[in-house]
């Protein structure tokens, strides 16, 4: 609009004629909005209110009488309240950039002053000691101009050829540099021992690598071997299996055969000694009955009879024992039994017959012996001593 203005944020706008501004000031000042300003009877100005930098280089006298180049920087603005605005105003309006000029020279001489109080080691050593005393000294001076100080910066401080900071230095440096040697030294040590840890990691692990190939390889031989002989070995466990089979076998074989030997020869010898010990038991009978005879008159002829008949009925007993079908079951004794049977049973006919010719004789007479003694009602019968009934009867 026609007339009107408005500041920008970091400027001041000062307004000149009409009346007066506060404290008597030839002008307004209108930060933050807009003013109506009546053209031509009314001027305005803007002030800038942004930061502004000003740089020192100084050669300074410590002290210690040492000189030093010093070199800093100043950041610094016109105070935000209307009484710093109008003093900066009236003495930077016309030219702004005297601002920094201004600020500079007055910064230089207090670092002049603050310096001169102090030696080269409190000045390297204690900067920012240095920094607040020179604020500290300088601000009422640019209050006075309206100017506020946000900072100030040591930004170097050198000796020129005179070598004092570096003689200073110098047991520092030596001393760092010692550290730095033996931190290096150390660093090298640690190097070599983890190259040797490394080295020795690496020929464990080779180390057990072989050792597992080793046993792998161990372990696929054994395999192999064990493959390789297990052919044999099963037909080796198959043949033994083969052997024992056949020994079994023949051990049965020869047990079969000394049962047939037994049945075919050792049974019919045994058979036939005991028809050998029969038919001598008979023949002692025989002479028994003889003795007797020839000590008996009346019964000579009886006797005689019986003693001719005696070997038939023996001979029929053994007769009967040789055909018959003989299983023995216990050997020689059941052999024995047999035999025993037969002869007493010949002894009980020939009793019988006995008795029958002693009542005849009795009665009709001395029988007479027409010829030899014909023994009826008797049949050869075989004899199975297996417990079953025999196979033929006496009549």
């Amino acid at each position: 609009m026609f007339g009107y203005r408005v500041p920008a944020p970091d400027e001041a706008m000062l307004i000149s004629g009409g009346r007066r501004g506060l404290g008597g000031a030839p002008f307004r000042v209108v930060t933050g909005h807009g003013k109506f300003v009546l053209p031509v009877f009314r001027k305005t100005r803007f002030l800038t209110l942004s930061m502004c930098e000003a740089e020192v280089t100084e050669t300074c006298v410590t002290k210690q009488g040492i000189s030093l180049h010093v070199r800093a920087v100043i950041a610094f603005k016109v105070g935000n309240d209307t009484e710093s605005i109008i003093n900066a105003g009236q003495r930077f309006l016309s030219d702004q950039d005297q601002m920094s000029v201004l600020t500079g020279r007055i910064f230089a001489g207090h670092l002049r002053s603050i310096i001169g109080s102090m030696t080269v080691e409190e000045i390297v050593t204690e900067r920012q000691k240095l920094a607040a005393e020179v604020l500290d000294t300088s601000k009422l001076e640019m209050a006075k101009i309206g100017l506020i100080v946000d900072s100030l910066q040591i930004q170097s401080i050198d000796d020129g050829d005179t070598g004092y900071i570096d003689a200073m230095s110098a047991p520092h440096k030596a001393a760092i540099q010692r550290q730095a040697q033996i931190a290096q030294a150390q660093a090298t040590q640690a190097s070599v021992e983890a190259q040797q840890v490394a080295a020795r990691n690496q020929a464990e692990y080779a180390r057990q690598t072989a050792i597992v190939q080793a046993e792998y390889s161990a372990e696929v031989d054994r395999a192999q071997a064990q493959a390789a002989q297990a052919g044999p070995l099963a037909q080796a466990h198959a043949q033994q299996e083969v052997l024992a089979a056949q020994t079994e076998l023949a051990q049965r074989a020869a047990q079969l055969r000394q049962q047939q030997l037994v049945a075919e020869v050792v049974k019919p010898a045994e058979a036939e000694a005991e028809r050998i010990k029969v038919l001598a038991i008979a023949d002692a009978e025989r002479m028994k009955i003889q003795a007797e005879a020839a000590a008996s008159h009346d019964r000579v002829a009886l006797d005689r009879m019986l003693i001719d008949q005696l070997p038939l009925i023996v001979k029929e007993a053994a007769g009967g024992l040789a055909g018959a079908n003989v299983n023995v079951l216990n050997g020689a004794d059941g052999l024995g039994e047999i035999a025993a049977g037969l002869v007493a049973q010949g002894l009980t006919i020939l009793d019988s017959v006995r008795q029958n010719l002693g009542g005849q004789n009795s009665e009709n007479g001395p029988a007479k012996a027409n010829g030899p003694l014909e023994l009826t009602g008797y049949r050869r019968t075989p004899v199975d001593v297996d417990g079953d009934e025999p196979k033929g009867s006496a009549n």
